[in-house]
């Protein structure tokens, strides 16, 4: 076995498993995207530690824990069309591809856009699509970055059903907040407390 595939193991066992993360399917994507890609060079060695990580540009490739809480938050079955707010490196993007999904991301740092995509490619995820034309509605969208409230434009892109899993606070501490689109309006469900870095634009924390 190779050493990656080893800490691959471990931090699905120890960071995951160990704590409160029980869907089996999202533990086995987890095991398969290979995260030592979608770090840069410098932090390669630090892939598999239990933080969020530098990646330029002021930005971070989140804590694994908070990236299979926001998949198994999202419920994704194979063929569903999901949304992925902040690509940064890619890896998000990459589990919710391993899942199954049919996956749309958008990256507003076009240095970053441009990353993943090699990142993307070099583990094997080509189909993911990295900065495309607006296809909503969408059964799922993940939001890598915190909001103060719930972003009205986002949620108005899911399907009936469709869940859109957003950390919402202040810039410096939020919640994750898993939303379901329902007839009488947005049904929101908490969850577990996490730290990422503002959303901007009209509904994050400016520009």
């Amino acid at each position: 076995m190779q050493p990656e595939e080893q800490a691959r193991r471990e931090m699905v066992e120890l960071q995951l498993r160990a704590r409160d993360i029980v869907d089996e399917n999202v533990l086995r994507a987890m095991e398969r995207v290979p995260r030592e890609l979608f770090v840069p060079e410098r932090e390669r060695r630090r892939a598999y530690e239990d933080a969020a990580l530098p990646i330029g540009h002021g930005q971070t490739i989140s804590q694994p824990y908070m990236v299979a809480r926001i998949c198994e938050a999202l419920a994704v079955r194979p063929g569903q069309r999901v949304l992925d707010v902040g690509t940064g490196s890619g890896y998000q993007a990459a589990v919710l591809a391993e899942l199954g999904a049919e996956v749309v991301t958008i990256e507003r740092i076009p240095e970053l856009a441009e990353q993943a995509r090699s990142n993307l490619a070099a583990a094997g995820y080509e189909r993911v699509q990295v900065v495309v034309p607006e296809r909503a509605p969408f059964d799922g969208i993940a939001v890598a970055a915190a909001a103060p409230g719930l972003p009205e434009t986002l949620y108005e892109q899911l399907r009936p059903g469709g869940r859109l899993v957003v950390p919402v606070g202040g810039q410096r501490a939020q919640r994750l907040e898993v939303v379901v689109r329902s007839p009488e309006g947005p049904a929101v469900l908490h969850s577990v407390p996490c730290r990422f870095v503002p959303l901007v634009g009209e509904e994050g924390f400016g520009a």
